[in-house]
């Protein structure tokens, strides 16, 4: 399965892939407030929109055989901290555990370094999301911090973790 892997920018034909497998209280319960739930076709085509707007495209979908299973992005950052990029993804829970988002990630990581102005780029997974650690664990991320219920998600105050990698 992860041979026909290829993350591509955000179509407006992925709205009802991107709906049937966002709409997802398990991955929205892992992600910011930002990414709603239950997710609608109205935040699908608000947020396809949004990602075809960058220049150069830094929020991709992940695709297994060509349908859009998740979603990865960098979120540049500004000011004195113009040199790092926020790494952001999900996948859906079908596609959980065959390595998808560790080959994701990794892509990424790659065309970020080679395509953008930065050095660094960071994750924030939630302290309980032992999975993403592991993966970004995997791909070279290092923690560098832990902050102790610091988040709040779902009413419960959560850690955060920041893991990093550093262009060699």
């Amino acid at each position: 399965m992860k041979s026909s892997l290829l993350l591509r920018s955000w179509q407006l034909t992925d709205v009802p892939n991107l709906v049937h497998y966002a709409n997802n209280a398990n991955i929205a319960n892992n992600l910011t407030d930002g990414f709603p739930h239950p997710y609608t076709e109205t935040h699908a085509q608000q947020f396809i929109q949004m990602a075809a707007n960058g220049n150069p495209v830094t929020i991709m979908a992940i695709t297994i055989d060509g349908v859009a299973v998740g979603g990865i992005g960098l979120h540049l950052q500004h000011d004195i901290f113009r040199n790092n990029a926020e790494l952001g993804y999900w996948l859906a829970e079908p596609f959980w555990g065959k390595g998808i988002v560790t080959e994701a990630i990794r892509q990424m990581v790659h065309y970020g370094f080679q395509q953008l102005p930065i050095n660094r780029i960071f994750a924030r997974p939630f302290g309980r999301n032992t999975a993403s650690q592991r993966v970004l664990e995997k791909v070279g991320f290092v923690l560098e911090a832990k902050f102790e219920k610091t988040l709040i998600k779902n009413g419960i105050l959560e850690d955060e973790l920041v893991y990093a990698i550093r262009k060699l």
